[in-house]
């Protein structure tokens, strides 16, 4: 008991928000080399986007990593004991659970709406060739998914893994983080990353009629 106060004690606010999106951290994952912590969505993100640099430093970080990064599980037990001020309201809330507390506090509502942070990356130098070369293929994929949309103009999508469908992209987030979060899926080696990603998109993406 006394080793897990002083773990907690070691640790400040600042650690439990994400250096890219700029919320609490969500499912926490780690870089090997560097240490640094992120969302593991916005790790996963920035990797399509910046290739294998870590988002923060531009430390190195292994294929292995950019595919299934390592869940930082000390800094998530760390999370569920350490309590910390809501931004808007001020309420004491224990970090695990703050997400869900903002969907339910009024302050912070009227401050930001719905907590669905989509991070703003910076594209390296480096990457801009790599994107270049796709930059075809998602103008096209961007057109078909504006021509998919319901007649309220909010597109549906169904599992990947299970195909359930009708779900808004909230709701699919949702139902994949409670029901497959630990399901190993096989990755086909012999695709780059982009075209895996197109490829899970194009799957998800359903009609709503």
């Amino acid at each position: 008991m006394s080793e897990e106060l002083s773990a907690a004690t070691s640790y400040t606010e600042d650690d439990f928000y994400c250096p890219v999106c700029q919320e609490v951290l969500k499912t926490p994952v780690r870089t090997a080399a560097c240490q640094h912590v992120f969302c593991r969505k916005c790790f996963l993100t920035a990797m399509r986007e910046s290739g294998i640099h870590c988002p923060l430093c531009r430390g190195s970080v292994t294929r292995r990593e950019r595919a299934c990064p390592e869940r930082a599980l000390d800094l998530e037990n760390i999370m569920r004991k350490f309590s910390g001020s809501c931004r808007c309201c001020s309420k004491k809330i224990k970090f695990y659970r703050m997400r869900h507390h903002y969907k339910s506090c009024k302050k912070y509502q009227d401050e930001y709406g719905v907590s669905s942070v989509i991070p703003n990356f910076k594209v390296s130098q480096d990457s801009v060739r790599n994107s270049n070369r796709s930059e075809t293929s998602t103008s096209d994929n961007t057109e078909t998914y504006q021509e998919n949309t319901s007649s309220s103009g909010h597109p549906t999508f169904k599992c990947p893994l299970c195909q359930e469908s009708n779900f808004t992209r909230q709701r699919l987030l949702d139902h994949c983080n409670s029901n497959h979060l630990f399901q190993i899926v096989p990755v086909n080696l012999q695709l780059d990353e982009e075209t895996q990603y197109q490829t899970a998109v194009e799957e998800s993406f359903q009609v709503n009629i």
